[in-house]
């Protein structure tokens, strides 16, 4: 039997699981480098997802706490495409990848992990990777890159 050890994940399982939304106490804090927070905009934000589904997955958020898309101005929209077209950007020259995965899960029946603060995902995708959902028992993912290597590499592009 061969074993796949992700001891990273540890810290995850046995941590204490903090009040309130973490998508709104990101970017409250004053350290992006170790939230992972790529890019602060006007009404919303880019930060690596701390659980990737592929080396590089963003996740674009709007500052305001919010399920629905129908609750963002037209403005705040703008804004959040916006980050979304220009995050894809800086992940097609920093990694090249061959396609993307860009969406929104919105509630707990479509896939949100998040269900009260809606957000995009953009995934890049290379051919012969993985299907986007899981191939592999046990719910496995591989990510061949630390986050904190990907942050950096990302953040020459921004």
């Amino acid at each position: 039997m061969e074993h796949l050890w992700a001891p990273w994940r540890i810290g995850y399982i046995l941590r204490a699981k903090e009040p309130g939304c973490f998508l709104c106490r990101k970017p409250q804090e004053a350290d992006d480098a170790k939230n992972h927070i790529l890019i602060r905009d006007r009404t919303c934000f880019a930060l690596l997802n701390a659980y990737p589904y592929n080396a590089g997955h963003l996740m674009v958020v709007p500052y305001k706490h919010t399920a629905e898309l129908d609750d963002l101005t037209e403005s705040e929209m703008a804004d959040l495409m916006t980050l979304t077209r220009r995050c894809k950007q800086i992940l097609a020259r920093a990694l090249k990848p061959d396609g993307f995965n860009i969406g929104l899960n919105l509630g707990r029946a479509a896939g949100a992990g998040v269900d009260d603060h809606m957000h995009f995902h953009i995934v890049p995708r290379w051919s012969g990777d993985t299907n986007f959902m899981t191939v592999t028992g046990g719910d496995i993912r591989v990510v061949p890159q630390a986050l904190d290597d990907m942050y950096a590499a990302l953040l020459k592009h921004v």
